[in-house]
This record gives C-alpha cells, structure tokens and sequence, in this order.
C-alpha cells in the first residue's frame, strides 16, 4: 500500500449531512402551498436512485423538473451546505486536507453548488468530478449536461476508471452508484458510509462499513494520522447522570450507554471490560478490586463534588485519570444557604422573627460557595466576615478576621463550608459552639463528619433561642449519628434537609457540561487540569507534532530515561512538560511526527511506566 492511498469521496449524505436537491427544494418552495407535497416527491424520487431502483437520469430529471430553480437558489444551497458537513469530516478537516492531492469528491450532484463547499474546507476543486447545470438567460435551472457520464447510471465507474489511478482506491459513500465503482473493479474497498443515513439495499452487497471517517482512518493506517477512532471510544454513564452528559460525549463521536441504576461489583466489572470512560454519581463505589481488570479504562468522571467512595490511590496505580466537578454546585449552595439564612430569621415559638438586614454573618471557609454566599447575603444588607486558614482576598465588602473566636463572638449567623479533609473530623465540637452567641444560628452543608453532633445537641438543648440549619446525606451516617440526628430534627429552631443543596437543575446541567468537557480536552490534548488524582498539567492544543503521554511513578532518572530514548533515535523534542505528585510523574513530550515504531515500545518498557499513549 502506498503511503497516501486515493480517496472517491461522495458528497450527498456523506460529506454532507443531506442531500443537496432536498435542501434546494426547501429553499425554492419556503412559501409555496406546494413545498411539503414536493419536498416529499423529491425525497422519494431520491431514495430511489440511491437505492439502484430508479434509473439516475430519470431520477435527477424528475427532481429537476419539481424544483424550478435559479442561480440565486444554488448560491444560497452553496452557503447553506457549509454548515451541513457530517461530524466525523469536519473532526477530520485536518487529515483529509493534508492527503488534498489523492481526495476526489465524485458526485452525481452538481458542481455549482459542490465546488464553493469543499473549497471552504481546504480541498482541490480541480478534484471535483460532478454534473453542471444549464441555464437560461434569466438564471433560471433548464437542465443539466447528457454528455456528463456522471449524469447517468455507471457514470462514478466510467470517470474513476478514466482518472487512471496508479494506487489504492477506497470509495467512500452511501449509495449504489458509489458501490458500483467497486463491483466494476475500479477499487480495493467499498465503505459503506452510515453516518448519515443506512441504505438497507446497499447494505447487503457492501464489503466494508464505516460509521465515521475516523474508523477508515485508523483502519488504514494513514501515517498516524489519527490517535484512535472516536467511534471505538465507549463511554459507561451509571445511575443519576443526566442525559445531556450522553450527548456531548456522543456529538465528540464516542459511544455511549446509559444505565438507569447502581451497579453490583460483579455487574460493573463485567462492564467495565470493554469501557474506556466511566461517568458515575457519588453513589457508585469503585474500588482497587474492581480496577484490576479495567484494561482499556483511560478516565472517570464523578458527577458531583463528593469523590469519596472513589479509590483515587488504585486509580492512579493504574493510570485512570479522574475528574470530578467541585464549583458546578457554588449558585446552588449559596442560594440555598441564603434562603435558610432568612428561614431561620422568622419567628418559631421560640424566638421572634426579625429581619436580615443589618446582621451579622460569619462564613467558615471562604472558597468558591463561601465567598459567593458573602455577595449574596451583602446585597441583602447583611454584614459579612469570614474565617479562613488559606490567605483569601475579600470580596465586596467582607471583612476577614484571623482569629475564629472573635468571628464566632461577634456574629448573628454563621455558616460552615470546609473542604472534606479527615483533619476536619469533627472540627466543629464542644469549643465551637462555646465560643457561639446564645441567640446565633448555625447553617451547614457538607460532610457530617466536620460536625459533631453530640455537640450540637448539647447546645439546642441549652439556649432555646439558638437556630440551626443542616443539609447532610443519611445515607453516610452511622446508625448512632442517625439516632442523634432524628433527635435534633424535632427542634423546632432546626431546619433540616437531605443533602439537596446542590440539587438544582442548574446545577446537574453544569456538571453534566463540566465533566465530558474535561474528559474530552484530557483525552484530545492530555491537559490533566482539574483531576483529582494526577499531577495537574497544562499543555496547549497539539499543532504539527506527535504528543507523547507518559505516567510513571515517580522515582529519580525517569525523565532522563525517557530523553536518552528520544536522543538514541535522534529525535527532536519540540517541548516538554513535567508534572509530579508525591508517587506520580506525568511528561507530555511534543516530537517531530518522524521516527521509528520501536521508540514507542521502548517507552512503554521503561519499568516505572504505568500508562503510556500517543496523540496525533
């Protein structure tokens, strides 16, 4: 084979998404009575051709005479088409536009409106081989040229057979005319395009078949043009993921199943064989046991802030990035926090209500939700500080205290935002509450574990006009804690929710934006920013070069041992980056897209490597 193989491509329905004269016949009629009766016409009359049931002249003389068309009408179908490229093309612009001088877009459509779209998309129109039209002297579509072999039936195989193609031919299309030009043995294969449309009819004498230009491709090898087909990339989303997650990682090109509940370990396991990607809720264990047989798993995305039942440690053992969505939930909490901020500030039988305005609050934890939260509550008039162990710029007008007993001392409502760290176990015991104003109110959401809940209830039990406000997840309490709790529920100062605060539908969106986004960018560049368990890594899109992914544990000489590898086989590196954690090395090495084939199998030998992958 040699090393830039030739290329038939069709145009409609397979480089395009439609057929031209249907979009044409949209245009033409937008304000006829007739449009819906003569789009369906053309339509059919279409299908027929395409499926070797209507002779092709016939067939395109039947469309012609229904549309009754102008110049002005191909002009706007020309721009009109620019948008209407299939996915898996447009993803491979690129590939497509460096092999230009062995692509030939062969069609029975017509070049008027041909030629202006794969111009724009970086491909020879001297390389167009398709019909013309005939015009009368007002503009107006009188017929098209019979001297064109492409205007009737065989007519692909009598223009492929006169290009005189001294190599491997592969016909890409989804119609008989393109299957023919195999049959007439005038090409090695027949890909039996699918993206677009299944022509059942084709489809039973058809030898290859490709739902995407990214199987062909790889399949043949194209001088590393492709990494690995997205259409051969699975993704796994289990109970609680939203749909649109399905979606986005589907429009990338990759397939997805859904599962609509948790699954056993053994139900997991055997799915997780062929799985490249898992998307899962913080319901969903993932455990060292389970990762052992998880061959092909590149990624994790949690749908949540809450990672804790993942085994991150067994994940980076075996080189499965994980990604987790901490901020999509910031509006969602502090929104909520606010509005129990004003719940707590009316009246029960134990305490008057009174306004918020004027009051003071104290915010633990100034991050994302704490620091939002203070905004929020300042445009309603409230007087906010906070506390914070980091070194934190205020914002608005909030004032930050150093000292947590004086901000405890001084504030009507406080509320906790701590990140769940076991050193913050029950960080919130006998001298927190202690240090509290009798007639404050508490507000918190998050990890039980940060509040102890004897404590609590001590102090509700002490000053009758002490509020509370706690979102928290029963599912993650002890049957003692759970005991506890139900006690401190029937307060009628506390106010209580079942982990719902970041449960909006604003949020679930975000997260199921957030997550296939930063998988997607992780396995498209190797930026690893914003994993939870790899070194964290930004590196810039690929450009004309080969990107080189390697984890490693980190042990001294790794990265010496990879650029002897690289100097040994004269390779230029074009840059490099170095990122490590107290057990991981990650380096992305940028290289010239030549050199031999055993340089790859070196680096994977290499005994510290845990994962090793190439992006081109």
């Amino acid at each position: 084979m040699q090393k830039n193989p030739y290329f038939i491509i069709d145009f409609d329905s397979t480089f395009t998404r439609v057929e031209a004269l249907d979009v044409l016949a949209e245009i033409v009629l937008a304000h006829s009575a007739r449009k819906d009766a003569v789009v369906q016409a053309i339509h059919e009359i279409t299908n027929r051709g395409m499926n070797g049931e209507l002779d092709f002249r016939e067939s395109l003389t039947l469309r012609l005479d229904l549309l009754k068309a102008n110049k002005d009408d191909i002009h706007h179908l020309g721009e009109k088409l620019k948008s209407q490229i299939s996915p898996s093309f447009e993803r491979n612009q690129k590939h497509l536009t460096a092999l230009k001088d062995t692509v030939f877009v062969v069609s029975n459509g017509f070049k008027e409106f041909i030629v202006p779209v794969i111009e724009n998309y970086g491909l020879l129109p001297e390389n167009v081989y398709a019909n013309t039209f005939l015009f009368d002297s007002e503009g107006n579509i009188t017929g098209f040229d019979t001297k064109n072999p492409l205007s009737r039936n065989g007519g692909k195989s009598l223009v492929i057979k006169d290009l005189h193609l001294n190599g491997d031919v592969y016909v890409i299309g989804d119609g008989a005319n393109d299957l023919e030009i195999w049959k007439a043995g005038y090409a090695n294969k027949f890909y039996l395009f699918t993206e677009n449309v299944e022509r059942e009819k084709v489809k039973k004498e058809a030898n290859h078949f490709a739902s995407t230009v990214d199987e062909i491709l790889y399949e043949l090898n194209l001088a590393r043009s492709l990494s690995y087909p997205k259409t051969r990339i699975k993704v796994l989303l289990l109970e609680g993921v939203n749909k649109n997650a399905s979606e986005a990682f589907e429009n990338e090109g990759y397939q997805v199943e859904m599962v609509d509940k948790l699954l056993n370990k053994q139900e997991l396991a055997s799915k997780l064989k062929n799985v490249n990607i898992l998307g899962l809720t913080s319901n969903q264990e993932i455990s060292k046991d389970l990762l052992k047989n998880t061959k092909r798993l590149i990624s994790l995305g949690v749908f949540s802030s809450d990672a804790s039942k993942i085994d991150l440690e067994a994940c980076s053992e075996y080189g499965v990035a994980v990604f987790n969505a901490p901020f999509s939930h910031v509006r969602s909490v502090a929104e909520f926090t606010l509005g129990n901020i004003l719940g707590l500030s009316r009246a029960t039988s134990k305490r008057k209500g009174s306004e918020i305005r004027g009051k003071k609050l104290g915010i633990i934890g100034y991050g994302k939700v704490g620091s939002y939260l203070g905004v929020l509550a300042e445009n309603l008039g409230m007087e906010v500080s906070f506390f914070d162990i980091a070194d934190k710029s205020p914002m608005g007008n909030s004032r930050k205290f150093a000292n947590l007993d004086l901000l405890l001392n001084q504030s009507d409502f406080v509320s906790i935002h701590v990140s769940e760290l076991p050193e913050n176990r029950h960080f919130f015991g006998e001298s927190f509450f202690n240090a509290l104003k009798p007639t404050a109110s508490i507000l918190y959401c998050g990890n039980i574990e940060a509040l102890k809940l004897e404590a609590l209830y001590i102090y509700l039990e002490a000053f009758p006009s002490f509020g509370c406000s706690l979102d928290l997840n029963p599912d993650k309490l002890t049957s003692d804690s759970f005991s506890l709790l139900e006690k401190i529920k029937s307060f009628e100062n506390v106010l209580f929710s079942a982990g719902i605060s970041a449960n909006t539908v604003e949020a679930e969106h975000a997260r199921a934006e957030f997550i296939p986004e930063k998988i997607t960018e992780y396995l498209n560049t190797g930026n690893t920013m914003g994993s939870i368990n790899l070194p964290n890594l930004f590196v810039p899109a690929l450009r004309n070069a080969h990107r080189l992914l390697h984890i490693h544990r980190n042990v001294p000489n790794v990265l010496a041992r990879i650029n002897q590898i690289f100097a040994s086989h004269h390779i230029n590196i074009l840059a490099q980056s170095l990122k490590t954690t107290n057990t991981l090395g990650y380096v992305v090495t940028d290289v010239d897209t030549e050199y031999p084939d055993n340089l790859l199998a070196e680096m994977k030998d290499i005994e510290e490597t845990i994962w090793f992958r190439v992006l081109y």
